[in-house]
Parts: structure tokens; C-alpha cells; sequence
């Protein structure tokens, strides 16, 4: 599947260092995450990787990066095995005859509830592909839930070392945010996620939270945490995040998300409105967006995306008449290429731990400015006043005067604009991914 920076507006928010090498087989020791290292082959340079997710098509980032690195791999001469659960809406793959049904999460059936914590077919998959395959490394993205981590002893029994980029908060958050009722949490101190349940962190629903603190504590019996050689966070916000609820320090690394910016031409023109691209989830700072805007009449907004905002959303546009908020809905591919190139700006006011947004790397790469919020990791990503601003993460006013300043500063927008291009050419493009991911798997094989 060809790299598509910018393939949707919708993101689904909760479906989203040195380290000690494995010792050497001839001794017959463990490695440091309970496997036997297979005898030692001739090896090429050249590797076969398994590259393990929930989803075979895109749903939200994470999915998009799934699909970047193993391009990105390839373009390398690297052999890419994709292992998904089996879905009407994936790509195509050769490999699709090994992808194990997943539970079906849309009407859940009880055979559902019990494979979303442990999968069988996942486990005869694995086995199967691995007695035909051989597989120098397995890279982990988001695959509990349809997966599960039920495949893991199977992989470590093989030897085959184990890498999962880190997308969100799965380790240390049963609900996989830190988020509950729209609320920044870090109750269950990333091992207590019995506490999740008095507080109904999932949707406000007992069965539901019930069901996730149970994953989360049949996921880390089954090795989520100790079976892994090594995490990539992909950023420093949420390494430290880990670290701080228990996972080791030298486990641990951060390697920041990607745009390939090799075909992608920027924008330098004076724009014309301000955009908001993504969820419409009260998490992603919306209504303190819509609320922000809505007095500035001579500024447009354009909203892309939907989600369960949208009708609070609607409510405050119609008894304001804002008439300069322009409601958008679900844009994708081309058409959502436009409306960034034609921005003067985007905006991130993120009210959840934001971990590294695609939506602000894209927006550099057509060579738009951001204003993001100051939380997670969205200033790693962000120098205020140089390729965006940072606001404070709820900060209604200064988000409102940041607005202001944007559209009656186009030209200033459009040097912040080349500067947030400058970065992804020299700082977040595919070469740089490349050479640090393959830092990583080198210790390990």
C-alpha cells in the first residue's frame, strides 16, 4: 500500500537507549524477556520482519503507521510479513491466509468477550505462519484486543526478538488514554486498574470497564510487559509516562512518527482560514476550539472530521451564529489535502496526553504552521513563536488570541509555515526514521 500522509479526519482516540542484548544460545540462557535465542545462521543484512496490528486497512494513526514503516522497510530491501486480524475492510495481502479472525467488537457475541482476552485461532495463525516462515524480528504495534497477547509465547518459544511501538497508554491505563469521563487519570498508577472500575473509565459503563481491567491484567500475565525485548515510544511524554508507572528505564526508547515529505509539495501562499483536522471528541479540546472562535467573527474556521462532539458542536455554532465556523464533516485523501494546503494554519488544542500527532507533522510537510496545546507530546513537536504556538491545554483566551494573531499575521503564518517544512526535511523524514528504528532492532539481532 503506497504511503498516504493524510488519509482521514476521524482518528479513533482509545482503538490509538542502551539496552542488555540477548545473551548468547550457546549457554542456554534466557534472554531478558523469557526466550531461548535460536542457534546463530549466517545472517544477511537484509531482514524478514513481522509487522503485527490490529488492522489491515487504516482506521487512525497508528494503522497509517503500520503501513509507513513496512513501506519504509522495504524500500530498504527488507522482507515485510504482515500478521492482522482477518477483516472485510482489509487491504489485500498475500499473507492474508494466515490472519485469525478477530473478536467482533460491533455485535459481540460471548465467544467475543472471551477471544478479545485470549485468541486461539490468533495462536494456531502464528504457529502455522511461523512453521512455513522464517522471521528474524517481530515489530508490535496496536494488536490486543484482536490479537491478543496470546501470540507472544508462541513468538518467544521461537526465539524471534520482540519490538512494539508504543501508539498510546496500553500498559499503564486499561481504557488506554489516561483519560476517564473526559478527564485526565492516572488512578490505577499503571498496575491498579481495579480502580478503573468505580470510576466506569470506559463510556461510563461497568460491563465494559470491567471487561478492559480484565484484558489489562490477563494481557500482563500472558507477557505484555515482560515478554517484549523492547518498547519504541513515540515520544519523550510518553516514555517518561512508562517509566514512571514501572516499565524499566532501559526498556524503553523514543522514536518520534514520520512523514515522508519526498513527493509532497508545501504550500508557501497566504491562506485562508484556520483548520481543525481530526476527532471531534471533547478530549481533543473542540469545544474549547468552537467556544474560542466563536466571537471572532472575521476569522474562518474550518472543522474537519465527526465524532460524538458533533451535536454540542452544532448547538454552540446555531445560538452564536457563527456563521464563519464551518462545519465540514469526514474529509479524506485529496480532498483533505486541499484544505490543509489552503490553511493559513492548523490547530491542536488537545485536552488528553497527546502522544506524537500526525496531524502536526502533515501540517509542517504542506508547510503550515500549528497551534497546539501544551500537553504531552505535542511540544516536543512545536516552537512557539518559530513553527507554531503553544497554548495552554484548555486555555480558552490564548487560544482565542492566538486565532487572532494568525489571521491578521498571514505572511508571519506563511515563514512559520517554511519553518515547520525545514523540520520535517531535517528532523522527522523517512532517512532519519530509518536509521533510528534500525538502531533499534540491530541490539537485538
Amino acid at each position: 500500500m503506497k504511503n498516504q500522509p493524510i488519509l482521514s479526519s476521524g482518528h479513533d482516540l482509545t482503538r490509538n537507549l542502551q539496552v542488555n542484548p540477548l545473551l548468547d544460545s550457546d549457554t542456554g540462557q534466557q534472554s531478558t524477556s523469557g526466550g531461548l535465542k535460536r542457534t546463530q545462521q549466517p545472517r544477511s543484512n537484509k531482514l524478514k520482519v513481522l509487522n503485527v496490528s490490529q488492522n489491515h486497512y487504516v482506521r487512525g494513526g497508528s494503522d497509517r503507521y503500520f503501513f509507513s514503516i513496512a513501506e519504509l522497510l522495504q524500500k530498504h530491501g527488507h522482507s515485510v510479513i504482515p500478521f492482522t486480524a482477518a477483516d472485510p475492510n482489509n487491504e489485500p495481502s498475500e499473507w492474508e491466509h494466515y490472519f485469525p479472525r478477530g473478536a467482533d467488537f460491533e455485535r459481540p457475541k460471548t465467544s467475543d468477550l472471551l477471544r478479545f482476552l485470549y485468541s486461539h485461532d490468533a495462536v494456531k495463525s502464528i504457529q502455522r505462519l511461523l512453521k512455513n516462515t522464517d522471521i528474524d524480528l517481530a515489530h508490535f504495534h496496536i494488536y490486543y484486543g484482536k490479537l491478543t497477547a496470546s501470540i507472544l509465547e508462541v513468538l518467544k518459544k521461537d526465539g524471534i526478538p520482540l519490538i512494539q511501538t508504543l501508539h498510546e497508554y496500553k500498559l499503564t491505563c486499561p481504557v488506554y488514554s489516561h483519560l476517564s469521563n473526559d478527564e485526565i487519570c492516572e488512578a490505577c498508577e499503571g498496575k491498579h486498574f481495579w480502580r478503573a472500575l468505580p470510576k466506569r473509565c470506559n463510556r461510563g459503563s461497568l460491563a465494559r470497564t470491567a471487561l478492559s481491567v480484565t484484558e489489562s491484567y490477563v494481557s500482563r500475565m500472558l507477557g505484555a510487559v515482560k515478554k517484549f525485548d523492547h518498547f519504541i515510544s513515540v515520544s519523550h511524554f510518553l516514555r517518561k509516562k512508562m517509566i514512571s508507572h514501572g516499565i524499566p528505564e532501559d526498556k524503553i526508547s523514543t522514536v518520534h512518527n514520520f512523514v515522508d515529505v519526498s513527493d509532497i509539495t508545501p504550500n508557501f501562499k497566504i491562506g485562508n482560514y484556520i483548520l481543525y483536522f481530526g476527532r471531534l471528541h471533547r478530549s481533543k479540546g473542540i469545544l474549547t476550539l468552537i467556544k474560542a472562535a466563536a466571537p471572532l467573527k472575521q476569522v474562518p474556521i474550518y472543522i474537519v472530521g465527526d465524532g460524538e462532539a458533533m451535536p454540542e458542536i452544532q448547538r454552540i455554532v446555531e445560538e452564536n451564529e457563527c456563521d464563519h465556523i464551518h462545519l465540514l464533516g469526514f474529509k479524506q485523501g485529496d480532498e483533505l489535502r486541499e484544505l490543509i494546503l489552503n490553511s493559513i494554519c492548523t490547530v491542536l488544542p488537545s485536552e488528553w496526553y497527546e502522544n506524537c500527532p500526525m496531524s502536526v507533522l502533515e501540517s509542517y510537510a504542506y508547510g503550515k504552521p500549528v497551534i497546539g496545546a501544551n500537553i504531552g507530546g505535542i511540544p516536543e513537536l512545536i516552537v512557539d513563536g518559530v513553527d507554531g504556538f503553544l497554548v495552554p491545554s484548555g486555555g480558552r483566551e490564548a487560544l482565542r488570541e492566538r486565532l487572532l494573531w494568525m489571521s491578521e499575521h498571514r505572511n508571519e503564518a506563511v515563514e512559520m509555515g517554511r519553518m515547520g517544512r525545514h523540520k520535517m526535511e531535517t528532523e522527522f523524514n523517512a532517512d532519519i526514521h530509518y536509521e533510528r528504528i534500525m538502531k533499534v532492532y540491530q541490539q537485538f539481532l
